[in-house]
């Protein structure tokens, strides 16, 4: 059994879903403890819990300790399995949260898979659901994993109720190379409100072409009816080519000016535009998984944040891989090999 210190690094959720992914895919026992050790509240909250027993179910694992803010417990896995799923977080826990620590997972099933996640689409301090389909998925198919994406509804905090279905054909990702040098061309983008006025998301646009030097089109929508639950919205915008695969994005708040939001998305991407970088903060760590399931691959960022570091340091636990990190000029360097 690998035994996982979970305030380890960063000491958040993420070193939580990558565990039980990696286990599940394993097929090594693991045990967590100091769960979220570094979190105002520790322990699992509800999209954690949610995203452990949405990878225990297809991996039939046996679990010990697993229940709402406990700070340790046992992920035994089983035979992975492709089929039909459902997962409802029960709140306005993020579906691309549970979707990130279950994709990788269905992708190494023995058949297709089809799983629908229920809860926020749209949240603080989780990818909105557009940067998931349009800059991480857009990833994986380059690596030759295919996965598609249906919205039936979006849903916001706090009420949650988003609905999404992933269907998965199941593929061993190859390496991926992407290494930026110049800017990957026009930028797309949507920016969305639900049942709140147009002029938020036309605003939150407007802001986010301000500052972006490159062709754009952004689209604004306005959602109402039965294609969301609640109040809420985001802007995203994404850009891609072969050398780069880039993307940013903010989820709107509650008293946070429209102009604001717009303006965070296209100062990221203009940043991103302006080092040279082939993938985006944000990208650079969700990718990792994904790499070294490959078990190969290198990229460029502007930087290597703390959250990747963390993923590094776990995935290297689980998998015969090796990861290279390093400085030059305003970029750095990430590399995995197998050893």
């Amino acid at each position: 059994m690998i035994e996982i210190d979970g305030s380890y690094g960063e000491g958040g959720g993420q070193l939580v879903r990558t565990a039980v992914a990696l286990s599940a895919i394993t097929g090594k026992a693991a045990r967590l403890a100091n769960v979220r050790a570094k979190r105002d509240k520790p322990g699992l909250a509800p999209q954690h819990l949610a995203a452990v027993r949405a990878v225990a179910a297809v991996c039939g694992a046996e679990c010990e300790g697993l229940e709402l803010r406990s700070q340790a417990f046992t992920f035994a896995p089983g035979a992975l399995r492709g089929g039909t799923f459902r997962f409802d977080v029960g709140t306005a826990g993020s579906v691309t949260l549970v979707l990130q620590a279950l994709l990788p997972v269905l992708a190494c099933a023995p058949e297709p898979a089809r799983a629908t996640v229920v809860g926020g689409t749209d949240v603080r301090a989780a990818p909105p659901l557009d940067y998931l389909a349009h800059v991480l998925l857009a990833l994986v198919d380059r690596m030759g994993v295919r996965i598609s994406l249906r919205v039936y509804r979006r849903g916001y905090y706090p009420r949650g109720g988003g609905e999404v279905e992933a269907a998965v054909i199941p593929a061993r990702p190859t390496p991926l190379v992407v290494e930026g040098g110049h800017a990957p061309g026009r930028v797309d983008g949507l920016a969305h409100v639900a049942n709140l006025p147009a002029h938020i998301a036309e605003r939150m646009r407007a802001a986010a072409l301000a500052r972006l030097d490159a062709p754009a089109r952004v689209e604004t929508r306005v959602l109402g009816g039965d294609e969301a639950i609640g109040q809420g919205g985001a802007i995203v915008l994404w850009a891609r080519a072969d050398c780069a695969v880039l993307g940013a994005g903010r989820v709107a708040e509650r008293g946070v000016r429209a102009e604001t939001l717009g303006e965070a998305a296209g100062a990221e991407l203009a940043a991103d535009y302006a080092a040279g970088a082939a993938l985006d903060i944000h990208a650079a760590d969700q990718v990792l998984v994904w790499l070294a399931l490959a078990g190969g691959g290198r990229f460029t960022a502007r930087e290597v944040t703390s959250h990747a570091r963390t993923a590094i340091w776990l995935i290297e636990q689980f998998l015969p891989v090796r990861f290279a990190v390093a400085t030059s000029g305003a970029l750095a360097r990430v590399a995995v090999h197998a050893r």
